[in-house]
């Protein structure tokens, strides 16, 4: 049964429709379960019934115009009942209904299984027989397995329109697609749809008759694709730091004669023609970064099918394809790549759409540094079919809209228009304090990992570095950055903010962070080796990284080390250790190096039961509340299957944020919080109350926050926060703090609520 399983799923994710997948399923089952009849009744929402959409055994005319109501027959039945129905003889049970047009009065033997997808029956898989019996345990469990592929099949023909809705009123229009914010804002555009220039997996073996010729033809080729990259490059370096085009950089040494190319030449030597050695190599390393748990190195796929497609297209005499771009350009494709973003002018282009790719994309990092608004994940959009479409594009809750209604797009209209007439009135708060109307100050730092993150902060009005992700430096090469490197781009950090604070982490990789030349490789990352942990197990990178960050801090004083991902004292004693250890090498050397504050991030819930004991030995207490968010409640929140569960005013993290503020006082040590929950003003004023010293967040949403903070007086963000902790509903919670921040006028700081 296995081995029959295996192919039908095979199968199935090749047809081309679903009338295709269901004629498809229901013959291979009746087929391997030896059975007369098979079935699939799909449920319509909008008219509340079971229609026949695919039959194995019962009348072909009755597909389509047979239905039963939710209340009614034995498939209603299994479908209330959210869990199988197993029966000898179905004409004899109360519930069965007689549908003449199907001829299934000669059947006897029912078993139907309910199709689900994220808790949404979509229909029932029904097996029949003629004679009087059960099916056994083994039949059930074959059919329950099948019905959770066919529930993953049919979600996605509706969510892309392959099937519609049998009501009224079918449209086309204000379809709507979710997937994961890749980067903040709102765009309403003109799809442009990039496709692969060329197509690898479709290049056929051939002997090479001249090797020579073929040799010189892909290095041609090669030299075109390199070209084009620096054009790119340089298109987009009014735009980019010299940190954030290094990733350029890394696209050019792939076709170094060491890496892709010289395995290509290698190939051709052996006799292959070029295009098929093009495909040999570029396929098995596309295989064997896809096959690998960690999502960057996944991403790093991309990058090689990207520059593949690249030099075939050169190969194949057809270069890339000229496209004209709209003054509103939302660029959509399956996989967005740094090349592809500098292709678009960057005055036409508002926003980026992938249909795969998450958070960890190069580029979804260069998204974020440029502002621009981005949906990675869109795993149903449907992408080929949208070319010149009109769309809307939410970064902040991930969502796609095709083809707007007027209604929406006025919404979202009013968004844009609020966002712009806010951002100038908050620039106006640029210099003022985040001060209560009753004289409580509260300071507000930025997080960063970009140095073009610095000049947004500034400009806002940054009264410190709250965290700066150094492991984004060493993302973006292909081998550890030397301490001299390494010195450099924290200076300018240092520089640019002196005299205020910079917090720099040390190197966070493992888990959704990892460096393509030093790969981890675990069933279950998150769980894994991570954080102060790799860094401790590795000293020799731990101590560079921390005599780059002394040297760099070195007359300025405003450096603070951060130590992530701890879960006992022994990790806080012995990286303080090597601290020591490196300060006092620096100073035998002869640098004037100052002793700088150290503190540890609450990030995992056995930190949080350790606050007092670590706040004992450093000099501050950092929050991470996205991770530990993810943490308490389970959730990967790059999941699109479980991203909704993640919901910062969860009773339990509310409570474990108390908690940590409340101990980290009692030994007198300062307590901040960088994470999403600080970027939000409702979050802000309860972290407030909560005591928290310093609140970290990106530096777009500052003003919001500051704007928040001088419209309170403490009393009323202290009595919020009390009656926020007697409540024991996220959504509750959420809706309160919307409602509270209308009443005390701060409604422009709130997003409109859009009509779903």
């Amino acid at each position: 049964m296995l081995e029959v399983l295996r192919k039908i799923v095979q199968e199935v994710s090749t047809a081309p429709d679903l009338d295709s997948v269901l004629d498809l399923i229901v013959r291979r089952i009746q087929r391997a379960m030896r059975t007369q009849v098979c079935s699939v009744y799909l449920y319509d929402d909008d008219a509340e019934r079971y229609s026949l959409m695919a039959t194995q055994g019962l009348n072909p005319d009755a597909v389509g115009r047979v239905s039963l109501s939710s209340s009614e027959g034995i498939v209603s039945m299994v479908g209330q009942r959210a869990e199988p129905i197993n029966l000898e003889d179905a004409s004899v049970h109360p519930r069965y209904t007689y549908l003449k047009d199907t001829g299934e009065e000669q059947f006897h033997a029912f078993l139907g299984v309910p199709i689900i997808h994220h808790r949404d029956v979509l229909g029932v898989l029904v097996v029949q027989q003629k004679e009087v019996r059960r099916f056994d345990e083994s039949e059930e469990a074959f059919l329950v397995t099948l019905s959770a592929q066919l529930a993953g099949v049919i979600a996605h023909a509706e969510a892309t329109g392959l099937i519609r809705p049998q009501g009224e009123g079918e449209t086309e229009s204000e379809r709507r697609f979710e997937g994961i914010a890749g980067s903040p804002g709102v765009a309403i555009g003109q799809v442009v749809v990039i496709v692969p220039p060329a197509d690898l997996s479709v290049v056929p073996d051939k002997v090479a008759t001249d090797i020579d010729h073929e040799i010189e033809s892909f290095e041609a080729a090669l030299a075109l694709v390199r070209k084009d990259i620096k054009v790119v490059g340089r298109s987009l370096s009014k735009r980019l730091r010299a940190e954030e085009q290094a990733l350029f950089d890394v696209y050019l040494r792939m076709l170094d004669d060491n890496a892709l190319a010289g395995e290509v030449i290698e190939q051709i030597r052996g006799g292959q023609w070029a295009q098929g050695a093009l495909r040999m190599v570029v396929m098995e390393h596309v295989q064997q970064f896809s096959m690998m748990d960690d999502p960057y190195l996944r991403e790093r796929a991309t990058d090689i099918k990207d520059l593949g497609r690249r030099v075939l297209a050169y190969m194949q005499e057809s270069g890339p394809a000229e496209i004209e771009f709209p003054e509103d350009t939302i660029l959509v494709a399956d996989e967005i790549t740094p090349a592809m973003l500098g292709e678009v002018p960057s005055d036409k282009l508002l926003g980026l759409v992938s249909v795969h790719g998450s958070g960890n994309s190069h580029a979804a990092i260069l998204a974020r540094s440029m502002g621009i608004p981005t949906i990675m994940g869109a795993l149903d959009l449907p992408y080929t079919r949208l070319d010149g479409r009109k769309v809307i594009i939410d970064g902040y809750s991930g969502r796609v809209y095709i083809d707007p209604s007027d209604d929406l797009r006025s919404a979202y209209m009013d968004i844009l228009r609020g966002e712009q007439e806010m951002a100038a009135e908050l620039a106006t708060l640029k210099d003022m304090p985040a001060e209560t109307r009753d004289g409580f100050r509260m300071p507000l730092w930025v997080n960063t990992g970009l140095v073009a993150d610095v000049a947004r902060a500034l400009e806002r009005g940054a009264e410190g570095i709250g965290l700066y992700r150094t492991e984004i430096p060493f993302m973006i090469r292909d081998f550890f950055p030397s301490e001299q490197e390494q010195l450099q781009t924290y200076r300018r950090q240092l520089e640019a903010f002196h005299p205020r604070p910079v917090t720099m982490r040390t190197l966070d990789i493992g888990g959704d962070k990892a460096l393509p030349y030093f790969p981890i490789q675990e069933e279950n990352p998150f769980l894994g080796w991570r954080g102060i942990r790799v860094t401790l197990d590795h000293p020799e990178i731990f101590l560079v990284q921390v005599r780059a960050m002394l040297r760099a801090g070195e007359g300025l004083g405003n450096l603070r080390i951060m130590l992530p991902m701890v879960t006992s004292v022994h990790e806080v004693d012995e990286a303080c250790r090597q601290i020591d250890r490196a300060v006092s090498e620096l100073r035998d050397e002869g640098y004037a190096i100052e002793q700088p504050q150290v503190g540890v991030m609450v990030e995992v819930p056995a930190a949080v039961y350790q606050v007092r004991r670590f706040a004992r030995r450093v000099d501050f207490i950092s929050v991470g509340s996205n991770d530990l968010t993810q943490y308490l409640l389970a959730v990967d929140r790059n999941n699109p299957r479980v991203a909704g569960l993640y919901v910062s005013y969860h009773p339990a993290v509310l409570r474990a944020l108390e908690y940590i503020a409340r101990e980290a006082h009692k030994e007198s040590v300062p307590v901040s919080i960088c994470g999403e929950m600080a970027s939000e003003p409702g979050g802000a004023l309860l972290l407030m109350a909560m005591g928290y010293d310093v609140l970290s967040m990106n530096a777009t949403n500052l003003p919001k926050i500051k704007s928040a903070i001088r419209g309170v007086t403490k009393i009323e963000a202290d009595e919020l926060l009390q009656q926020v902790m007697g409540m024991d509903d996220a959504d509750e919670i959420h809706h309160l703090l919307r409602r509270r921040l209308r009443e005390l006028g701060l409604s422009q700081l709130t997003r409109p609520v859009i009509p779903d």
